[in-house]
């Protein structure tokens, strides 16, 4: 309980002190909406931005609680605070599972986007950081459906950003995951069928600011959760006079990629066991490969 509470604790001190970086912003996260986001790189893994005993669901009498129903289609959004690339996966399960990664990465119908959907930089021309890498904070957002084999009663649906780059500046950097999870209740809708009777129902919409009208998405590091979670490592030990020392991130420094998710890629699906950090094409190269148009 005790290494429980510190972890939680560490989490919170960190991100408190550490610059923006990402969260879901509509709906509303559990928590850490004044620390802009909970990152692997300070220490803290998931699956959720705070612990399911501590959901306002369950503490907060004041907590605007929304009712959804199987098969709503939801708009999901998130400030793109400045940071290019990367894929945003949403997952939903029931609330009891919530603590759990196994059931988020099980979820059948599971959604992937490139992180820079209906979003980009402010100034399309500004290449200080590289083609399409400028500051923007504009909002970021993609739909959801509520899946049919969610019972009625408390579900959760978790936010993940993974891929990101340009860290702190550094045009070859990349982020690790930020997580945000937020709580609702279901009541009816579309008939409920047995849990994964519906097979794999997980979608890929691709297409991001530097890739309109594609199939693929801008990112760096890698293009599979967990690769830049940093495992075990220990929470970073911040220092006053070094802000980089305050995450554990950047996750790698390979430059930035085009692709789909891993599960997307030819022969998708597939669990791969080693990090796959430049494994996917070159932007530059896919893009004049491919003719992309890019401008907005």
């Amino acid at each position: 309980m005790k290494s429980t509470i510190f972890s939680l604790f560490t989490c919170a001190l960190l991100a408190s002190q550490v610059y923006a970086h990402s969260m879901m912003t509509i709906p509303r996260g559990r928590g850490n909406v004044e620390w802009w986001g909970t990152s692997s790189g300070f220490g803290c893994h998931g699956p959720c931005d705070t612990k399911r005993s501590l959901s306002p669901i369950l503490n907060d009498p004041t907590y605007p609680v929304q009712t959804i129903r199987r098969g709503d289609n939801l708009t999901i959004s998130w400030q793109r605070f400045n940071h290019p690339g990367g894929f945003v996966r949403l997952a939903m399960v029931p609330f009891e599972e919530s603590d759990d990664w196994a059931a988020f990465n099980a979820a059948n119908a599971a959604k992937f986007s490139c992180y820079e959907s209906n979003c980009g930089p402010d100034d399309p021309n500004d290449s200080y950081f590289g083609h399409m890498n400028g500051p923007g904070d504009g909002l970021c957002s993609t739909t959801f459906t509520v899946p049919q084999d969610l019972p009625d009663g408390k579900a959760t649906l978790q936010w993940i950003w993974y891929g990101g780059g340009v860290y702190y500046g550094q045009p070859e950097a990349g982020f690790g995951e930020y997580y945000t999870c937020t709580d609702y209740v279901v009541q009816g809708g579309s008939n409920l069928v047995p849990r994964g009777s519906l097979g794999d129902r997980r979608v890929w919409q691709g297409g991001d600011a530097s890739n309109p009208g594609t199939d693929v998405c801008k990112y760096w590091s890698s293009n599979r959760i967990g690769d830049c979670s940093f495992g075990d490592q220990r929470p970073p030990n911040p220092r006053a006079d070094d802000l980089l020392s305050q995450s554990l991130e950047p996750c790698s420094r390979t430059g930035e990629f085009v692709g789909r998710a891993a599960e997307f890629e030819t022969g998708g699906g597939s669990r791969h066991l080693k990090k796959r950090f430049g494994r996917g094409v070159r932007s530059d190269v896919y893009v004049n490969d491919h003719s992309v148009d890019t401008t907005r």
